[in-house]
């Protein structure tokens, strides 16, 4: 499939002098490539619009590079999924990528479930929290098990957290990780929990939590090559369009770095009422 730097598709699209000076601008520069690359299911107005709410509600985004957003917006419009909205299905998150901030695609757990469900191989796939009064027990070995009787009324924090899948064809399989261990893995892998930014580790750490354990359950299911190629563009920063995002590499960040705040003005007054009043009413509703 054909795959377009963005900086090109830039130059074929606006002259140098016309260039989008804001995130808004560059979305509604770029809808013509974008609605080109989205399945045909997913309504490119709406993507738009949710995009646009998502910069306008995080100053953090508004200072990151605009081909990055462009991708995050692109792998999650091409898996279907919506970012940054209630459903959780998705997230574009700011980040540091090599000194500059930049936005990263990551799925949610809902996200996930969502795209293994849709290969049609899952009788049942699902993750759960575990409270310290639950009836809670399982091994691993030759003779695996997992029992889980859940308190009435659950005391404290969960404890653990664990992943269960069982295909159609018979084969079952799980996971389990203790609280303690989702911490060291967030603490290692994302920027936004090491650094207590508002991300979706802080404002919803359950649903996080159940979608790691899960995607380390799912290392080891059998997948379709189509299904691996969606997974492989979990918590991803790209500066490419492409009509298969999955194709274009991604860039790596140095979680050991030591500049990891992004660095972000007061929202200027040419975002807040950048959008013109039927856009805004759209926005509103939605």
């Amino acid at each position: 499939m054909a795959k377009a730097d963005g900086s090109n598709v830039m130059d074929k699209l606006v002259k140098k002098d016309d260039k989008p000076k804001t995130l808004v601008q560059w979305i509604n520069t770029m809808k013509p490539e974008i609605e080109r690359a989205l399945p045909k299911h997913v309504d490119a107005e709406r993507i738009a619009r949710i995009a646009i709410t998502t910069i306008r509600t995080s100053k953090d985004l508004q200072s990151c590079n605009p081909m990055s957003f462009i991708a995050a917006l692109m792998q999650a419009s091409q898996l279907g999924l919506e970012p940054n909205t209630p459903l959780g299905e998705a997230y574009i998150i700011p980040y540091k990528d090599k000194g500059k901030p930049s936005a990263r695609f990551e799925m949610g757990y809902k996200g996930l479930l969502s795209l293994a469900h849709r290969t049609g191989e899952y009788q049942t796939i699902y993750a759960m929290e575990v409270y310290e009064n639950d009836e809670f027990d399982y091994a691993y070995g030759l003779e695996p098990y997992l029992i889980h009787k859940p308190a009435e009324e659950p005391e404290g924090e969960p404890v653990r957290y664990y992943a269960v899948y069982h295909l159609k064809n018979g084969g079952k399989e799980f996971r389990v990780w203790s609280k303690k261990k989702i911490e060291k893995h967030a603490n290692q892998y994302s920027q936004a929990f090491k650094k207590g930014w508002t991300s979706p580790w802080k404002t919803d750490f359950n649903s996080m939590a159940k979608k790691t354990v899960l995607k380390d359950l799912l290392k080891y299911a059998p997948k379709s090559i189509e299904f691996a190629r969606s997974l492989s563009m979990d918590e991803t920063i790209k500066h490419e369009v492409a009509d298969d995002m999955s194709e274009v590499p991604a860039d790596y960040i140095d979680l050991d770095a030591d500049d990891y705040d992004v660095e972000v003005e007061e929202t200027p007054e040419s975002i807040k009422n950048e959008a013109s009043e039927p856009e805004q009413q759209n926005l509103a509703q939605g």
